[in-house]
């Protein structure tokens, strides 16, 4: 039997269920079945939305390049962002990926005028009181390894949080950190591929 679930993955834990030596990952805080697995993954450092699932054929049309979903990040930045950083963002950067230069697709990307509503972290980031940390959405349709992190550094705004919140219509709206919600086969293909 297939079962679809997804989860707000916390802050600091390794997007898998097998021991990782002096880290917390998805077994910490998931009670699944044991064929259940992440499809795709989150940076040991992002929070957000994840999928589990046992459905092979799911993971397959989610992960393979030739699929494009897309995904929005939220993502809190160093220092007041620039309308020109946030031009750039959304038109393409080159960043690093395995050792070569990689021009991004073009992201939709704009600044929140006032903070999201967002679970507080633990630990914070690190707060200064002269320099501010907005906040930018980022949508993409590719998945490169830190994409968002090396973008966000390319146009001089490092990013201190990020949160992935959307992947296509699916969100982790009134989730918290180590929330997980089961869905049905329909619900979670009806908002992932509008089917």
């Amino acid at each position: 039997m297939n079962h679809y679930f997804i989860i707000y993955k916390p802050y600091l834990v390794q997007s898998q269920f097998s021991p990782v030596e002096g880290k917390q990952t998805l077994a910490d805080f998931f009670q699944v079945p044991t064929d259940v697995y992440p499809v795709g993954r989150l940076d040991h450092d992002s929070e957000g939305l994840l999928i589990l699932t046992n459905d092979k054929q799911l993971n397959h049309r989610l992960l393979h390049p030739k699929f494009k979903h897309e995904r929005e990040y939220w993502v809190q930045v160093d220092g007041a962002i620039t309308h020109e950083a946030i031009t750039q963002l959304a038109k393409g950067v080159t960043i690093a990926v395995d050792g070569k230069q990689h021009t991004t697709a073009p992201a939709e990307v704009y600044g929140f005028e006032t903070a999201p509503l967002v679970p507080v972290r633990n630990p914070p980031i690190r707060f200064r009181k002269e320099i501010p940390a907005p906040w930018v959405s980022i949508s993409l349709t590719e998945g490169k390894n830190r994409q968002v992190r090396k973008m966000t550094a390319s146009v001089g705004f490092p990013t201190l949080r990020l949160i992935r919140y959307r992947i296509e219509q699916l969100t982790i709206d009134g989730m918290q950190p180590g929330d997980l919600v089961s869905l049905s086969k329909s619900s979670l293909y009806k908002q992932l591929f509008h089917e």
